[in-house]
């Protein structure tokens, strides 16, 4: 036998949480800060494939560093 879907009365919701409490939460609150302090970078699959590892990345990123700095 089935269970009858009610209009919301039936819920999920802990009773220690209180609906009332959980309205109002604002979109993207912490989303500039997290901009402002993270260093991450998506790379492409095959920039991923051909560089698998985080130190990989940095010695291809270094070397490159070193010659636009050695160059006039």
């Amino acid at each position: 036998m089935k269970r009858d879907k009610t209009t919301g009365e039936d819920d999920d919701l802990r009773p220690e949480y209180h609906p009332d409490e959980l309205k109002g939460g604002v979109r993207g609150k912490y989303l500039e800060l997290y901009r402002s302090g993270t260093n991450l970078a998506l790379l492409a699959p095959d920039v991923r494939a051909a560089f698998p590892t985080d130190e990989s990345v940095n010695e291809a990123l270094r070397s490159m560093m070193h010659d636009t700095v050695a160059a006039p």
